[in-house]
């Protein structure tokens, strides 16, 4: 089956859909209830923030090609990104006969919903867990509402919910996804485009490209062309400030992008990896990485944003590149002129400026292996502790021979107008012995390497003292004393 250049395929519950007609800015919320006229999905914030517009797309994933379904926030996901995708709606879910599924049931039967509006998204986060866990854990229920939010029923009743659910597990034939998992993912491979994919005329258009290659030529001929791979910061741009993103490229379908390279040399991460699929070679090869992805959004927001988003957009609070400028990473660029490498920490000039010509894009991410014995730690700073933006967020990576500060990168988001080393701190640290002492003469080095502002988030004062306070929790940690870290819980 060839792939049309001229229209985005997808399935939408059990119907294939073709669409030729498309607004680069057309949101797949939008396209459900206005044009579908599936409103169980709602509208609440329009910022990937409640889940109230919680659906799940299936796509294939990896070199294995397995059928994946994560939940996204249709909200701030745009139709341009569905080629080839599988969206499930909460319409989709009961039987024929109007039999609930398992989940809708529990909802039910344990007063899971009171006005209902949060209802439709938190069934459709519960739904993605029962498919994938059949005996989840309190901790892991709780990981799949954090992008849920609802203001009238609490979670205790919704919990129990999901705890009865995972109990009812009727025969495959019952559920939508096990029952046609084998024939969409044979549709989806032939909706996969094999050209670029162009709606739209002039400026006015959104481009798929079918590959990175694909990709390079776009941004050549259109150099100044708003490329979305999550969405998670791009969508906001249309939902909240209404500004124009014409023409739009969409990347997530690339799948030279979205690899993962393990080597004994460090882990390779393509810029089109989301947070979920990287979480498991991040946090095996760099523990503290684990819990700092844990607490950067919602489910939701974790299954469509992107390392490599994260990075492009050069935000001085974006919570992957101090980690990654700690462990000393690279990232590289391409064009239709070839490749090239520089240090992540590099790559922000300024505010609003990165070292990215034009036409060139993030292609990937090389993070060097962890030495032994080094130690790495990234702590987040928020005012409430899941699904929030940083205030700041430091790491550090420090070796230690002979009981000294052999090396030491640290590095800060939030402190800066852009994500920034502690170059101060560094040097204050280097040779000297790794004693409590140390650590406080080189707190005063954070005033040389920072002035941070005062803003809606954090006071400049707040966040100079948080930073020092890190660099203690660091030490404290390494020596464990876990009593006196106690002290300073409740920074991090």
């Amino acid at each position: 089956m060839a792939q049309a250049s001229d229209s985005i395929r997808f399935i939408l519950n059990d119907t294939e859909v073709a669409l030729s007609d498309v607004a680069p800015a057309a949101t797949l919320l939008d396209y459900l209830r206005l044009e579908r006229r599936l409103t169980g999905t709602k509208e609440g914030c329009a910022e990937g923030d409640c889940g109230a517009c919680t659906v799940l797309v299936g796509r294939l994933a990896g070199d294995s090609e397995n059928l994946v379904y994560e939940t996204v926030n249709s909200c701030i996901r745009f139709v341009g990104s569905l080629n080839a995708t599988h969206i499930v709606t909460v319409e989709h879910l009961a039987a024929s006969d109007g039999t609930l599924h398992p989940v809708q049931q529990a909802m039910v039967d344990y007063h899971g919903s009171q006005c209902g509006f949060c209802t439709p998204g938190i069934v459709m986060s519960l739904y993605a867990l029962w498919l994938t866990n059949d005996n989840p854990s309190r901790a892991a229920i709780e990981k799949a509402l954090q992008g849920n939010l609802c203001r009238c029923t609490g979670y205790e009743p919704i919990v129990r919910a999901a705890e009865a659910a995972a109990r009812e597990r009727p025969a495959a034939l019952f559920d939508p996804i096990t029952r046609t998992r084998e024939t969409v993912t044979t549709q989806l491979k032939a909706l996969r485009p094999r050209q670029t994919i162009v709606i739209g005329k002039g400026e006015d258009c959104l481009i798929v490209p079918a590959d990175a290659a694909g990709l390079a030529t776009v941004l050549a001929e259109r150099p100044a062309a708003t490329i979305v791979a999550g969405a998670t910061d791009v969508g906001l741009w249309v939902t909240k400030q209404m500004r124009s993103i014409n023409p739009a490229v969409f990347i997530s379908g690339i799948a030279e992008l979205q690899r993962i390279e393990s080597s004994g040399a460090g882990l390779t991460l393509g810029a089109g990896v989301s947070y979920t699929s990287a979480f498991e070679a991040l946090s095996s090869a760099y523990p503290s990485f684990g819990g700092l992805l844990d607490r950067l959004g919602g489910e939701q927001v974790r299954n469509m944003g992107t390392i490599g988003g994260n990075i492009a957009n050069g935000s001085p609070i974006g919570d992957s590149p101090p980690p990654l400028i700690a462990l000393g990473a690279t990232v590289k660029l391409r064009s239709t002129d070839g490749t090239r490498s520089l240090p992540l920490e590099d790559f922000f000039i300024a505010y609003g400026k990165q070292d990215r010509r034009p036409g060139e894009f993030v292609e990937s991410i090389f993070v060097p292996a962890l030495p032994a014995g080094d130690r790495f730690a990234a702590y987040k700073v928020t005012k409430r502790r899941d699904e929030d933006i940083s205030a700041l967020l430091g790491a550090f990576c420090l070796s230690l021979e002979g009981g000294r500060v052999k090396s030491a990168r640290i590095a800060f988001g939030g402190m800066a107008a852009t994500p920034k080393r502690a170059k101060a701190v560094e040097a204050a640290l280097l040779g000297q012995p790794w004693t409590e002492d140390t650590v406080r003469a080189a707190q005063a080095a954070f005033e040389t390497d920072f002035q941070p502002i005062t803003d809606w988030r954090a006071t400049g004062a707040y966040r100079m003292l948080a930073a020092k306070n890190l660099l203690m929790r660091l030490f404290l940690e390494s020596i464990g004393e876990k009593a006196q870290l106690e002290r300073f819980e409740d920074v991090a």
